[in-house]
């Protein structure tokens, strides 16, 4: 099923402009996204299955069944529950039907809003802290290996194994590692003095020990190797290798250079220009949900038009020094919570209403 179907077929009871523009604070260059409900004829449920929702190619457009709307606003998701209070001057089309949930639609704030409004802030809060932190210390394409995670004990204090090994003309390919008993990722580093001398072209009778490295391969290992030592061998320094520093780097790695990759330039280009270091788009919306959560708590319903345009658009733009943003931010998640807590709202919505709803709705459209 298509958007240009629902048309054609007069499917929608009801259509709206969302977003930006129903908040208040569209900018210029601001997209128009829509938003609506629809109900899916019996005949192409029973005959084609159920349809949940159809939308453009790029989620510009989206509409929801008339089932699937009534789900997510017994679960107060945010976007439904704006969609349900749009704006006079945001709303494009409403059927007749669509009065039958306009008239309940106080029935269905509850408490459950602290999670989904509140919850949906803290996504938009974590989005901008890790925006902060891949601005603000971008990570070189060359990415380290597990020697780079290595250390030695050296003078009273710790250094790169890398740093040691040059410093003493050794190699790590010819270092065997024997792991310590009771001491996690530390090991005792032998050396193949035959090896090394051999290398060097000093012609010796005794073969070397065969050490494996303190890794088989520099580039594509992802652990330290162990090896077997000779009895009666000295160790010649002991390693410390921070796993958990790799493990974590790795991570780190693939997740900053998969947002390069996949990340939206325009909008990257837009915060690097303003300087804040951190996303504003994010901030901006985890700061409307919390003050619209904040309402909903203290009874003042669903107020989609905001009244502050200005300092959302100024924190678009990045024009807030980013901890003070934070902390602003964390400040109205607290006082989110102190409100819930001493709200009388219902704590969820009752999901017998919903389905009376569901039933009413379909019977008067079909007709039967």
């Amino acid at each position: 099923m298509t958007i240009q179907e629902l048309k054609d077929k007069k499917l929608i009871i009801m259509e709206a402009i969302v977003g930006s523009q129903s908040y208040g604070i569209a900018t210029p260059t601001s997209d128009m996204d829509i938003k609506g409900v629809f109900i899916q004829p019996l005949d192409d449920i029973l005959a084609f299955g159920y349809v949940d929702q159809v939308s453009d190619d790029k989620n510009d457009t989206t509409y929801y069944e008339i089932r699937r709307f009534l789900e997510l606003l017994r679960t107060n998701n945010p976007n439904i529950l704006e969609l349900l209070n749009t704006p006079s001057d945001c709303l494009l089309h409403k059927d007749p039907l669509f009065e039958e949930i306009l008239q309940m639609k106080d029935q269905f704030i509850t408490k459950t809003c602290r999670d989904s409004f509140g919850g949906y802030a803290v996504q938009q809060i974590k989005k901008a802290r890790g925006m902060n932190k891949k601005i603000v210390k971008p990570m070189e394409k060359a990415r380290k290996g597990v020697l780079d995670f290595c250390y030695v004990a050296h003078s009273g204090k710790s250094i790169p194994v890398k740093e040691y090994l040059n410093e003493y003309g050794l190699k790590q390919e010819h270092c065997g590692l024997v792991a310590l008993d009771h001491m996690r990722y530390v090991y005792s580093v032998y050396y193949d003095k035959v090896a090394d001398l051999k290398e060097k072209g000093v012609r010796m009778s005794p073969k070397g020990h065969g050490f494996k490295g303190i890794v088989q391969d520099e580039e594509l290992s992802n652990d330290i190797s162990l090896s077997s030592t000779p009895k009666g061998l000295l160790p010649e320094f002991t390693m410390y290798f921070n796993k958990d520093g790799y493990s974590m780097y790795c991570r780190e790695y693939r997740e900053y250079w998969e947002w390069v990759e996949n990340r939206n330039e325009a909008r990257f280009s837009d915060n690097m220009l303003h300087g804040g270091g951190y996303d504003g788009k994010n901030c901006a919306h985890a700061t409307r949900l919390l003050e619209m959560a904040i309402e909903i708590g203290e009874g003042k319903g669903i107020n989609v038009r905001r009244n502050n345009r200005e300092k959302l658009l100024a924190i678009r733009r990045g024009e807030y020094e980013y901890n003070i943003l934070i902390s602003e931010i964390e400040e109205l998640n607290q006082k989110m919570n102190d409100v819930f807590d001493k709200s009388s709202l219902p704590d969820s919505v009752d999901k017998k209403v919903i389905e009376d709803l569901l039933l009413k709705i379909r019977k008067k459209r079909y007709k039967l």
